[in-house]
């Protein structure tokens, strides 16, 4: 889960090999291996509590924030309300305006039990999150 426009679905499509082609997700959408979201159930107050039953779904949480973001919508502390692991995914890496080191404080400030450096482009990380997903 993550913001509109963060890299949730590219991250999800480069996971699954496929070739990366931009769509706006309009729903949830649930598969066999990932669970993509829109970001703005995680922006908004009114559609937070559809993340987290899908979260109950889901062996593994992913919050995502993009490199070249501004800010984060995660508070601080909220991945130990999970009942499962929260990893932290940084996409975007490849950005001219990447600032990974910021993102990085961001979800190590959210308790995120491990943070991925990722770039749906290059392949930086994608090796790395699928094994650790294995």
């Amino acid at each position: 889960m993550g913001k509109s426009g963060g890299g949730k679905t590219s991250l999800i499509e480069t996971l699954r090999g496929e070739s990366i082609v931009y769509r706006k997700t309009q729903y949830i959408d649930y598969s066999d291996t990932f669970v993509d979201t829109p970001g703005e159930y995680a922006e908004g107050n009114d559609l937070g509590g559809a993340l987290a039953v899908y979260s109950y779904e889901a062996d593994v949480v992913g919050l995502v924030v993009a490199a070249d973001d501004d800010f984060c919508i995660f508070p601080p502390a909220c991945a130990p309300v999970a009942n499962r692991p929260v990893l932290g995914i940084v996409t975007k890496c490849d950005s001219e305006r990447a600032r990974t080191d910021m993102a990085t404080l961001w979800l190590e400030n959210c308790g995120c039990e491990r943070i991925f450096l990722t770039s749906a482009k290059t392949g930086q990380g994608i090796e790395e999150l699928l094994a650790y997903l294995k």
